[in-house]
């Protein structure tokens, strides 16, 4: 946290703790259930200090809020099943050989267009088993 000029509090790691006790991205209502004394404009403030200093990551869903998850470097990487119907968002590690074709043809394609690739994030968008 020091890199981004801010402190390590005890309502972040309580954030992260929370954070991590999902198995996947979780949403600002579940974390007001879990952080009941600290207030959703903390949550909100303290959220975004954490992701500048690279600690968690929000997901795009259709949540009011978005999700938030612990960040790659710490987790692993991964990517996300989206519903479009219920916005659940889940995790899903692509296996090896097709991570790596992945990564092989982005980079063809960054290439193409003169972009310099650092990473990527993939969300597949469809319906969940409840929602089909």
């Amino acid at each position: 946290m020091g890199k981004c000029g801010q402190r390590y509090t005890q309502s972040r790691k309580e954030i992260v703790s929370a954070i991590a006790k999902y198995a996947q991205p979780v949403g600002i209502a579940d974390l007001l259930n879990v952080l009941k004394e600290l207030p959703q404009s903390s949550l909100y403030r303290n959220l975004t200090v954490l992701q500048e200093a690279g600690v968690v990551t929000r997901v795009m869903s259709s949540q009011d809020g978005g999700l938030y998850e612990l960040a790659e470097r710490l987790t692993g990487h991964h990517h996300h099943l989206v519903c479009s119907v219920c916005g659940d968002v889940r995790d899903v590690v692509v296996p090896d050989a097709l991570e790596h074709d992945l990564d092989a043809a982005l980079l063809r394609l960054a290439k193409r267009e003169g972009f310099s690739l650092d990473h990527h994030r993939l969300d597949l968008i469809g319906r969940c088993a409840k929602c089909s």
